[in-house]
């Protein structure tokens, strides 16, 4: 049973930058695509970014292009979310998830964080 742990929300202005971390326990990461979510109040949880197993091939929503970046570190088992120039509609909690199988899909998941709340005021 993979548990994953995110760190790294908060309050900032913005056009200002977080970057989110996301820890996992109890499995190997490397053996699971790293999809990063959000659900903002009233809206469903949408995809954001994903990256594969081992390649590293990065998909990302059309809203968080060129803005965010989602990276891995097999070694020290933890999955990123580099988050620049941000708005207000991105104010979300944001949430990573694993999946056997690189996908945008959030049914495809099987592990999920328990979020971190990122707000961005104007």
């Amino acid at each position: 049973q993979v548990q994953l742990v995110e760190s790294g929300g908060g309050l900032v202005q913005v056009g200002g930058s977080l970057r989110l971390s996301c820890a996992a326990s109890g499995g190997t990461l490397s053996n699971y695509a790293m999809g990063w979510f959000r659900q903002a109040p009233g809206k469903e949880r949408e995809f954001v970014a994903v990256i594969s197993r081992s390649l590293g091939i990065t998909f990302y929503v059309n809203s968080v292009k060129g803005r965010f970046t989602i990276s891995r570190d097999n070694v020290k088992n933890t999955a990123f979310l580099q988050m620049n120039s941000l708005k207000p509609e991105d104010t979300a909690v944001y949430y990573c998830a694993a999946t056997s199988r690189t996908s945008t899909s959030r049914s495809d998941y099987d592990y999920w964080g328990q979020g971190t709340q990122v707000t961005v005021s104007s």
